[in-house]
């Protein structure tokens, strides 16, 4: 594995440890916001970092050719996945949703085929669905919760965040990770704006501390730093093989929970990660 690849596997990584908070902090900030605002709300407030960071730094326009995947970057990650998830958390829990994320890597894989230009090896699809398999039934297995509208949904965000993925880390080869998810964010900016302003709550007395919190890290956190590192590891290591490291964000999310909550972590836990380990192991031998 050359540097570039190894570079990419980590910066890919450290962007699945941040996501892996995401759909938490949202299952937190919707119990103080709708989904509508905290969609746009959290979008509003990285477009304004994003542009402040491109101003600072000075970066050059985009190209004209680069609009329309910046328009399509922005409608899967920055407006269409929040939104999604955001209305289907108010039918299932966050733990739930971990099934669905067990797809997100095949969604991203078969975008990189269609958008990206790449071609993974028969094995590569083998040991890809193998992983979500095994995510899926370890999710299934802990929470028995279902509700058709949020699992529709769901499905949904994924197929859309899917396709942004990839086509960010397509673009990302020339503008840069950093500056993929700035200038989606920036692109948005009028949007996102205008649905803040027509969604603001009518008081803001009764929305607590908690979802606050939640507002402020899937706006910093989940819209801006984890994209990052995220759409820098796909550049670099290539959109199917490091997409497979999603497989893992329900587990971190399981481990970070019995680290600082206390909770206790089941020894299925530990057993489906070694598989899943295994899978995006030879997911990346074979991409």
């Amino acid at each position: 594995m050359d540097k570039a690849s190894i570079d990419g596997w980590g910066s890919g990584l450290l962007g699945v440890i941040i996501f892996s908070g995401s759909l938490p902090a949202t299952r937190v900030a919707v119990g103080g916001f709708s989904p509508l605002f905290l969609t746009s709300a959290r979008a509003l407030i990285a477009a304004l970092l994003g542009a402040a960071l491109l101003a600072v730094l000075r970066q050059p326009w985009p190209k004209r050719d680069d609009v329309v995947s910046l328009t399509i970057t922005a409608l899967g990650v920055v407006i269409g996945f929040p939104l999604l998830t955001a209305l289907a958390l108010q039918h299932i829990t966050s733990a739930h949703s971990i099934v669905f994320i067990g797809l997100l890597p095949l969604a991203t894989a078969v975008f990189g085929v269609l958008r990206g230009g790449e071609r993974p090896k028969p094995l590569f699809w083998l040991f890809s669905c193998i992983g979500s398999a095994t995510v899926g039934a370890f999710a299934l297995s802990n929470d028995g919760s279902a509700s058709l509208t949020g699992d529709l949904l769901m499905v949904a965000a994924i197929i859309v965040c899917g396709l942004g993925y990839a086509e960010g880390a397509a673009l990302s080869r020339r503008l840069g990770g950093w500056q993929v998810i700035s200038w989606a964010l920036v692109l948005s900016l009028p949007v996102v704006l205008l649905m803040t302003i027509l969604t603001l709550p009518p008081s803001w007395d009764g929305i607590g501390i908690p979802a606050w919190l939640g507002l402020g890290y899937v706006s910093v956190f989940s819209m801006l730093v984890g994209f990052v590192f995220w759409y820098r590891g796909l550049a670099l290591g290539g959109i199917a093989s490091v997409g497979q490291l999603q497989l893992l964000q329900p587990f971190f999310g399981l481990a970070l929970a019995g680290l600082l909550l206390h909770e206790q972590v089941p020894w299925t836990m530990v057993a489906a990660t070694c598989l899943v380990v295994g899978c995006v192991v030879f997911a990346r031998r074979f991409a």
